[in-house]
């Protein structure tokens, strides 16, 4: 049996089933194994997880700890309070997702290149050139307007060689949504929108060998890419081209709330409002990332172990990106009441149980079936979303080009 239980009640001889955090933030290669070692009871308890399921059928038991069903009601109750009102709809005239794709397709590659330049003028010294940021922000920012799911759900799509560059352009993009969804002023829209895109400047600072190594890193390497925000707050401080909230968001975006993060060990209302928005938005493309040494977790399955780690992010601010990404973002393999499997194209204005989704497979026949696009929403009573699936389990290789239209990307 599966049991969910803090860190602090940790024993030898337990069987780690699941590290509850971010794979960004402990230095394990593998999340799955006994734990026989006192040092690797302390490498836990020193690491930012707070909480971890073990298995008490392959090792100790405790009779405290919740069940995995138990879990997932207070998970589903998080997500579920989420549900968007009729004032936070999306503006009227929004593009359908077909329309934004193939502009947003080509602003992804010219930030990319964009980024890539800023960050290599950082790692020589140079200044950062904030006109050009502003530029960039102002043109992920229009992308965003006529349609966010375009633009967040491509750039998820990076390449493991791109990722600190594309992971940049990512969270850009999803600090401007989730910045609108908060209704903030356009002003700070801009400035959440410039901290996204200079968030992880500070990995410039970082050796070579260590930003770019293909597998996991050691207890040493992790605690060197831990110093990257400071690094980051150095470099925007001596540029003395951005404002106080762009630096704040790049020094304090791994802090949480019930702080245990960092450097700061900030909690609560000590994390400025944009720092807690860019933890959210800057731990989900990061997980959602296919990196050298691991793939990337589903959307749909991120957001749901998202809304269980406890004490990592703002609730108010949770909710809202789950407002603004939805329940089932778009690319998430779902399967229907039916037994049909579908890709999720499009978020509902008002419901986030029901997407509009393109079906193509039969989970009974295990067969392909004819595409077709359907909208939930029309359906009610009579189709509806039973759970999450995963491509790699079925198998699914082309399952980006179902939603996005174009090959291999």
């Amino acid at each position: 049996m599966l049991k969910r239980i803090p860190v602090t009640e940790l024993l030898q001889g337990m069987f780690i089933h699941e590290l509850c955090g971010s794979w960004m933030e402990h230095p394990f290669w593998k999340t799955r194994f006994l734990l026989n070692s006192g040092k690797d009871l302390q490498r836990i308890l020193d690491s930012g997880i707070r909480e971890v399921w073990i298995d008490t059928g392959r090792g100790l038991d405790l009779p405290s700890g919740k069940t995995l069903e138990q879990d997932q009601d207070e998970t589903e109750a998080v997500l579920l309070a989420a549900a968007p009102t009729p004032e936070a709809a999306p503006p009227a005239g929004k593009r359908a997702l077909e329309e934004e794709i193939q502009r947003a397709a080509k602003l992804c590659d010219s930030s990319k290149a964009a980024v890539m330049a800023m960050f290599g003028d950082a790692r020589m010294g140079r200044a950062v050139e904030v006109d050009q940021v502003g530029e960039l922000v102002d043109e992920i920012s229009a992308s965003i307007l006529r349609q966010p799911s375009a633009l967040i759900s491509l750039a998820r799509l990076k390449h493991a060689d791109e990722y600190t560059y594309m992971h940049s352009v990512a969270v850009c993009a999803l600090m401007i949504a989730l910045a609108r969804e908060l209704k903030l002023a356009e002003e700070q829209v801009r400035e959440a929108g410039m901290a996204g895109l200079l968030h992880d400047i500070g990995k410039m600072r970082l050796p070579p060998e260590v930003l770019n190594k293909p597998g996991k890193l050691s207890d040493s390497e992790f605690a060197t890419v831990r110093a990257h925000p400071e690094a980051g707050a150095r470099i925007l401080q001596d540029s003395q081209q951005v404002g106080s909230l762009v630096l704040d968001v790049c020094l304090h975006h791994h802090e949480k709330v019930d702080g245990s993060g960092y450097p700061h060990r900030l909690e609560g209302e000590q994390i400025s409002l944009l720092a807690r928005m860019g933890a959210v938005c800057d731990v989900y493309d990061a997980i959602t990332s296919d990196r050298p040494y691991k793939a990337g977790w589903e959307p749909a399955e991120s957001i749901r172990k998202m809304a269980g780690w406890k004490g990592h992010f703002d609730e108010r601010v949770f909710q809202a990106f789950v407002r603004t990404v939805g329940i089932y973002p778009t690319g998430s393999l779902v399967r229907l009441q039916s037994g049909r499997l579908g890709v999720v194209l499009e978020q509902h204005e008002h419901s986030l149980l029901t997407p509009m989704v393109k079906v193509f497979f039969s989970a009974k026949s295990k067969q392909p079936i004819p595409q077709e696009v359907i909208d939930l929403s029309k359906l009610a009573g009579r189709e509806r979303i039973i759970g999450r699936e995963s491509a790699a389990e079925w198998g699914f290789r082309n399952l980006d080009e179902l939603w996005t239209g174009l090959p291999g990307r």
